[in-house]
């Protein structure tokens, strides 16, 4: 089967594999290849989701949503908190995160073309599948995907800002910045922090309270 005669091209990328807090995310998006010109007109400016504000990302979903309401595409992303994040590991969460939202979808496998960015590998049943390291800047089916992703994970970070105020999730989003070092150092590591991403501090931590109690 040629990649033309393939119907639907797959985007699919995640946001949230480096921070020392929260999910990890994957986003997936479809659409027919017959219509992808126009879907390329309905979204004008849209680029790599790094490179865009937060106020950007928001509107271009909002616009993926009422595209998928009129048929031009359907998208879904999908969550994999900070514990299976400990106990699987990050690839084997971004792994059942790709799942989950590939079955949303419906997806058959033998009617798609697959692009993936960066080292994403998608099951095995789709065949026709490509990774292209920058393709969330290149490739519209993947940048859709991207931004979709990031959407949803930093609204969850911001959900967990309100549970957790000390640590400025909302701010920082759960990455390693000084503000977050900071934050940890000073209260301790929070029920949605990846232990396995912090294996050094927890280890200074339980040094310090060591050290005070003989103190």
């Amino acid at each position: 089967m040629s990649v033309f005669s393939r119907r639907f091209v797959v985007g699919i990328d995640e946001a949230g594999r480096g921070p020392l807090a929260g999910p990890v995310s994957v986003g997936v998006s479809v659409l027919k290849r017959r219509r992808l010109r126009v879907a390329r007109r309905r979204f004008r400016g849209l680029k790599d989701s790094k490179k865009l504000s937060e106020a950007a990302r928001e509107a271009f979903v909002r616009t993926m949503r009422r595209a998928a309401r009129e048929g031009l595409l359907r998208f879904s992303v999908a969550l994999v908190g900070n514990q299976t994040i400990d106990r699987c590991g990050i690839v084997a969460a971004v792994n059942i995160a790709m799942r989950r939202a590939l079955l949303r979808l419906r997806v058959a496998p033998e009617r798609c073309e697959v692009l993936l960015d960066g080292a994403l590998r998608a099951p095995k049943a789709f065949t026709r599948q490509k990774t292209i390291i920058g393709g969330d800047a290149t490739k519209f089916p993947i940048m859709l995907a991207a931004v979709a992703a990031k959407v949803r994970r930093d609204r969850s970070m911001r959900r967990l800002a309100r549970r957790y105020p000390k640590y400025s999730f909302e701010i920082h989003k759960g990455y390693g910045t000084a503000l977050h070092y900071r934050r940890i150092r000073r209260y301790g590591l929070s029920p949605v922090h990846r232990r396995t991403f912090l294996k050094k501090i927890v280890k200074n931590v339980n040094l310090k309270m060591k050290s005070d109690s003989v103190e």
